[in-house]
């Protein structure tokens, strides 16, 4: 055995006469050896409970510091609790079919849940979520939706000018609550007429429903049982109560001339008789009389909570006709995917859409981008939160007023969400206060041919098994 042998590992002998020797020095040595084996099990513990651990470095003595900084990975995720939480079994339910969904926590931004929700899908009515912040963030809370008469310009005529106001009725009582009168609008129109034109009675009116072009107004994806069983009317710059059969009923059977029954309409308001119609743009700029709808928060309150399709296809053209687009359903895609830029969401590339209402299986929209939109509903960002005071709330207001029952009835006032139906596919998405306080946005959307009236209630089990989890919901 060499020296350095000798020197390296001393006989036992003389390793007890070292020991004696300096008792001091190897007692501190042997307690930084324990401590740094104890320490190294403990990131590994830590490491096997966590997938993002938070790693000590321990720089050793005589290590340059550079040496010691280039041991720490770079890009290091931040730390994440455990989440133990899961709602898997709800959302595994056949009669969600397949399951698109997102879950966000509206605090921090982070995604608890997530089943394809980066993928766009058809949202049925819950685009209309979409609807609505566009038309706040492009025509503002307060803008209104006009209809008037001018004067015409031969003797004898008026002319009634359509502007895109679904909600003008012929009654008090109209699903649209406060709405504007066409009574109102025919005696003033015809009082002022009077005075201008005395003696000279009416025998022509004239309608306008030149806004856009009036052949443009219906989807050819849209199921003709939407109009003729009184869930969507033709979508014409000019009409009254939706173009409903009764104004007094929500779903009620659209007819086949919309146009032509407002202008019937009017000339019934005004005690006209024999009158003949034509439909032309005005030439004439003499206002007679004008009403006005009621303010676009309004309008978006009464769309939401009852999945008002009409509202929504009329307020997705107003958003058009504010930025140029002339009103056309080819406009909505560049309108609606613009007017959500300008609101700072990321992936509007994503976005396909085909309408304002969602009732065209063509749309395509991530849960994720919804349930993201949620977030920023529930901050007010200029304005927004009016689209969320006007959502239905869980078992007690709108379309969701039959819903959230029996077992899912603990959920329900803390539920805030809009929902949709379209053949094969039902979607529900909002916020919710979970049991533990938390704020979370969701998106869920059910798709395929599993799809059933019945999906509506395993939709309102996985809200609520998520607001039983809370900020402890897994993504297992």
């Amino acid at each position: 055995m060499s020296d350095t042998q000798q020197s390296w590992a001393p006989a036992a002998g003389g390793m007890r006469a070292l020991l004696a020797k300096h008792p001091t020095v190897w007692l501190v040595t042997a307690l930084a050896i324990v401590f740094v084996i104890l320490g190294t099990g403990a990131v590994y513990f830590g490491a096997s409970l966590s997938q993002a651990p938070t790693v000590a470095v321990v720089t050793p003595t005589g290590v340059a510091t550079a040496d010691a900084a280039r041991l720490i990975p770079e890009g290091l995720p931040p730390a994440s609790r455990l989440r133990t939480c899961t709602v898997g079994a709800a959302a595994v339910d056949p009669l969600l079919g397949n399951l698109a969904a997102s879950v966000i926590n509206v605090k921090t931004g982070e995604t608890l849940f997530d089943r394809g929700g980066a993928s766009p899908q058809s949202p049925a009515g819950a685009l209309q979520l979409v609807t609505a912040a566009a038309a706040i963030a492009t025509l503002g809370p307060q803008a209104t939706l006009s209809t008037k008469v001018l004067d015409g310009t031969t003797p004898g005529s008026i002319v009634l000018v359509g502007g895109g106001d679904p909600t003008l009725s012929t009654t008090r009582d109209s699903v649209y609550a406060g709405a504007p009168l066409i009574s109102d609008l025919a005696t003033a129109a015809m009082a002022k007429y009077a005075t201008a034109h005395p003696g000279v009675p009416v025998t022509s009116i004239v309608l306008d429903a030149s806004l856009w072009d009036p052949e443009d107004k219906w989807d050819s994806s849209w199921p003709t049982s939407e109009r003729t069983e009184g869930y969507l009317p033709f979508i014409t710059a000019l009409m009254v109560d939706g173009d409903r059969a009764d104004a007094t009923q929500l779903i009620s059977a659209r007819g086949d001339d919309p146009i032509a029954r407002a202008g019937q309409a009017f000339a019934t308001a005004a005690g006209l008789t024999g009158v003949t119609f034509s439909r032309a743009p005005a030439t004439g700029t003499t206002v007679l009389a004008t009403v006005t709808s009621q303010p676009a928060s309004t309008l978006i309150s009464q769309m939401l909570m009852s999945s008002d399709n009409a509202l929504a296809e009329m307020l997705a053209r107003a958003v058009s006709l504010k930025q140029g687009g002339g009103g056309t359903s080819a406009s909505l895609q560049k309108s609606i995917s613009g007017a959500m830029a300008t609101l700072s969401m990321t992936g509007t590339d994503a976005l396909i859409i085909k309408d304002g209402s969602g009732e065209s299986a063509n749309n395509g929209v991530p849960p994720l981008f919804v349930a993201q939109l949620m977030v920023k509903l529930n901050a007010g960002e200029k304005g927004l939160d009016v689209v969320l005071d006007g959502l239905p709330t869980g078992g007690a207001t709108g379309d969701l007023a039959d819903r959230f029952t029996g077992d899912n009835a603990v959920a329900g006032e803390a539920v805030r969400a809009k929902s949709g139906w379209i053949f094969r596919e039902r979607s529900l998405a909002g916020v919710l206060t979970a049991a533990d306080g938390t704020l979370l946005s969701f998106a869920f959307y059910g798709l395929g041919e599993a799809i059933t009236y019945d999906t509506r209630e395993a939709l309102d089990a996985l809200t609520t098994a998520v607001y039983a989890c809370g900020n402890n919901l897994s993504n297992n």
